[in-house]
C-alpha cells in the first residue's frame, strides 16, 4: 500500500543540515525534471524578485520566501517528514507514532511535491515555496512538467498493492491513474455533516486525513482493494461510503460530524 499525501504550503526551515543532493532523493527517475524545476526556480528568485513574487503568489509580507528559494542550492536540508507542516501533518504527528508505525511510514508514505514530484518521508530536502498551480518561466506549468514523468514513480511505489490517494485537486493534476491500475486506487474525500447537510470543509478535510493515515499506520493493516480499505476504516471507527469503481479509481467518502470524529 502506498499512501500519497498532499504537501503543505507552509514548511519548517531547518537551521542546519547538509545541502540538497538530488542524487540521494528517492525515485531517481525524476532527477532530470527535479533539476530543471530547481534551476528555473532558483534563477527566477535570484534574478527578478518582483517577478518571482508574482509567479509564486506571494504578498509583501512573504518576500523572504523569494530569497529562501534563491538559496535552495546551499540551504540546509532535513527529513521531508520534518519539513512539511500544517493541519494534516499536525494530525498525523509522525514523531509520536509507535516504533512499528514509524517503520511503516518509511515504506508506505509519499508526499506529492511541486519541486520534487514525490518524496519519501526520509528524503532530505530544503524548505521551499512553489505551489502546484505555478507556471515557471522557461518551463511552463509545474503540473504539466510532472504529468509527463510521474506515473512510473507512483506505480513503482504501489508495487502489487493499492494507492490511497489523499491529494488535493491541485496535486491530483500531476498524475491521473491509468486503466491498468485504477482498480487499485482509492481517492479519499472527507465530508463534514452538520444539520443534515454535507460539505467539504478545508480544516476538517485536512485534519481527518491526517488522523486516517495515523490510524492506518498504527493498525498495520495492508488492504489491497478500495473495498478492503473501506472495511478497514470502518473497523477503525470511521463512517465510510464506498463509491462505484471508475476509470480513475474508486472514491471513498469519510463522513464526520465533528473534527474529532472517527479513529
Amino acid at each position: 500500500m502506498l499512501i500519497l499525501l498532499p504537501p503543505s504550503e507552509g514548511k519548517a526551515a531547518p537551521r542546519r543540515g547538509k545541502p540538497l543532493d538530488l542524487a540521494s532523493v528517492s525515485s531517481p527517475g525524476l532527477t532530470a525534471t527535479r533539476t530543471t524545476l530547481l534551476e528555473a526556480l532558483v534563477d527566477l528568485c535570484r534574478d527578478d524578485a518582483d517577478k518571482a513574487a508574482e509567479v509564486l503568489g506571494l504578498g509583501p509580507a512573504q518576500r523572504d520566501l523569494v530569497q529562501r528559494n534563491a538559496d535552495l542550492g546551499t540551504a540546509p536540508t532535513a527529513r521531508a517528514d520534518a519539513i512539511y507542516t500544517g493541519v494534516l501533518y499536525d494530525a498525523l504527528d509522525v514523531a509520536t507514532l509507535s516504533p512499528a508505525a514509524r517503520r511503516r511510514v518509511t515504506s508506505r508514505l509519499a508526499v506529492t511535491s511541486s519541486l520534487f514530484g514525490i518524496v519519501r518521508p526520509g528524503d532530505r530536502i530544503p524548505a521551499y515555496r512553489l505551489s502546484g498551480d505555478a507556471v515557471l518561466p522557461g518551463v511552463g506549468s509545474v503540473a504539466g512538467a510532472w504529468r509527463e514523468v510521474l506515473g512510473d514513480a507512483i506505480t513503482d511505489g504501489m508495487r502489487n498493492g493499492m494507492l490511497v490517494d489523499l491529494r488535493s485537486s491541485t496535486y491530483a493534476a500531476f498524475w491521473r491513474p491509468t486503466k491498468d491500475v485504477s482498480h487499485r486506487v482509492a481517492t479519499v474525500r472527507v465530508l463534514h455533516e452538520s444539520g443534515g447537510r454535507r460539505t467539504v470543509v478545508s480544516h476538517f478535510n485536512k485534519a481527518t486525513k491526517g488522523r486516517i493515515v495515523r490510524a492506518l499506520l498504527e493498525d498495520g493493516a495492508d488492504p489491497r482493494t478500495p473495498r478492503a480499505l473501506a472495511d478497514t476504516l470502518t473497523r477503525l471507527g470511521w463512517t465510510v461510503e464506498l463509491g462505484e469503481p471508475t476509470p480513475k479509481g474508486t472514491q471513498l467518502d469519510v463522513v464526520v460530524s465533528d473534527v474529532h470524529a472517527g479513529g
